[in-house]
């Protein structure tokens, strides 16, 4: 698979019996860890640059969920694609790596999600917070799902446009940064979801959204959400693309209630990818950020 902008050795560990999670683990091991949390449909590709300019001082370590990116892709039956399983990978993941201690969060996507969830499980453990377009509670009332998203939950039709057509990762990767990503970059965002089969994750995490009380995953959100203003004393730095046509900015005005003392850098100019639209003007400010509230 050829990548571009991706200079990583990515590792590996049997994150469950039979199955393979890949993670990049850079920088030095005595080092402040950032741990970096990427959704649907990206993988830890979207952290690159962030990891490029930081690992000289930090440690990131960023991993490819289970059925994304460069990690194994099992069947439904060997693996159960909800959100509480991905929060047990998180931690199977530390717990292998002997990662015990204080970290800061970095999260975009579905990896709010995940990383709050894991977050209310261990709160002492979250040093500061690093927040890119992502959301870690209940759909806020002003907001309603659009159709593309609800096609592709509800519907045969979505659920072949996103497995057969691969439209969910190419289009998020099309419309997902205002500055039109390279060819190679457009190409190394979807290369993990080349056929069918590896497109299920990306589908599940789509069917994983919940709307209302039922639904699989619902319990787990609405709990992060009633936890997450508890992380309100812990320094947080928001970046967030006002172009993203799903978390938009009733998700932002969400993590602004909750937490009142985050720094908020809010672009006009940039989407939900926002760390492709602004990772150079976003590095320096976490650098200053990460160094003035390290403890």
């Amino acid at each position: 698979m050829k990548l571009s902008e991706y200079p990583f050795q990515p590792k590996s560990f049997e994150v469950r019996p039979g199955i393979r999670m890949s993670y990049l683990d850079e920088g030095p091991r005595d080092a402040p860890i950032i741990l970096m949390l990427h959704g649907n449909p990206s993988w830890s590709y979207l952290w690159r640059n962030w990891i490029s300019g930081l690992s000289d001082t930090y440690r990131c370590i960023a991993p490819d969920h289970v059925g994304m990116g460069l990690s194994d892709k099992p069947s439904d039956a060997e693996y159960g694609y909800t959100l509480d399983s991905r929060i047990e990978d998180v931690e199977a993941l530390l717990s292998h790596l002997g990662v015990s201690g204080p970290l800061t969060l970095a999260v975009h996507d579905w990896g709010g999600g995940i990383g709050f969830g894991w977050a209310s499980r261990h709160p002492s453990r979250v040093e500061r917070l690093l927040i890119t377009n992502t959301g870690a509670f209940l759909m806020p009332a002003a907001k309603t799902l659009p159709r593309s998203l609800w096609l592709g939950r509800n519907t045969v039709v979505g659920s072949f446009l996103i497995r057969g057509l691969n439209a969910f990762a190419r289009g998020t990767a099309h419309i997902g940064s205002v500055r039109k990503l390279s060819r190679d970059v457009f190409a190394s965002f979807i290369a993990p979801y080349s056929s069918w089969d590896t497109r299920r994750s990306v589908l599940r995490f789509v069917q994983d959204i919940p709307l209302r009380e039922g639904d699989r995953s619902y319990a787990t959100v609405k709990a992060t959400g009633e936890f997450l203003p508890s992380l309100a004393d812990r320094p947080a730095l928001i970046f967030w693309g006002l172009k993203d046509f799903v978390f938009d900015h009733h998700f932002l005005e969400e993590f602004k209630r909750a937490l009142p003392s985050a720094n908020v850098y809010a672009y006009e100019d940039a989407a939900h990818y926002v760390l492709e639209d602004k990772w150079q003007e976003s590095l320096p400010i976490v650098r200053e950020f990460l160094g003035a509230t390290h403890s």
